[in-house]
């Protein structure tokens, strides 16, 4: 597949993503989930969802516990539906902290300017 289709799929699913994220009632998920990067598969057969949520580490962890054990079939579901795609990859979850540690180095760089 072209690799210009599979970037405008990617954008595609991560939009439709980000949306869903938002729409998802289990308490345990946390609402301030943020799709830091989304990597599908040449045949689009996987997808690797990197995310983040702003409560910190612990959180994104246990959302993304139950994103991959309980959620992920349907999400995958309703990019079936919104997405017209002849093959709808199977969604894993992976957690990033990258959203703690950019607050981490900006508060170190807030602490350089006050002195």
């Amino acid at each position: 597949m072209a690799g210009f289709k599979i970037n405008r799929v990617t954008s595609d699913i991560r939009l439709a993503l980000s949306e869903l994220l938002r729409e998802i009632k289990d308490p345990r998920v946390s609402k301030m989930l943020s799709i830091i990067k989304l990597d599908v598969s040449g045949d689009m057969s996987y997808a690797t969802v990197y995310v983040s949520a702003i409560e910190g580490v612990e959180t994104t962890k246990e959302s993304v516990k139950i994103l991959n054990k309980n959620v992920s079939a349907f999400l995958r579901g309703e990019l079936g539906r919104r997405l017209s795609l002849r093959k709808v990859p199977q969604l894993r979850f992976v957690a990033d902290n990258s959203i703690e540690k950019s607050a981490h180095i900006s508060t170190i760089i807030d602490s350089f300017n006050e002195n």
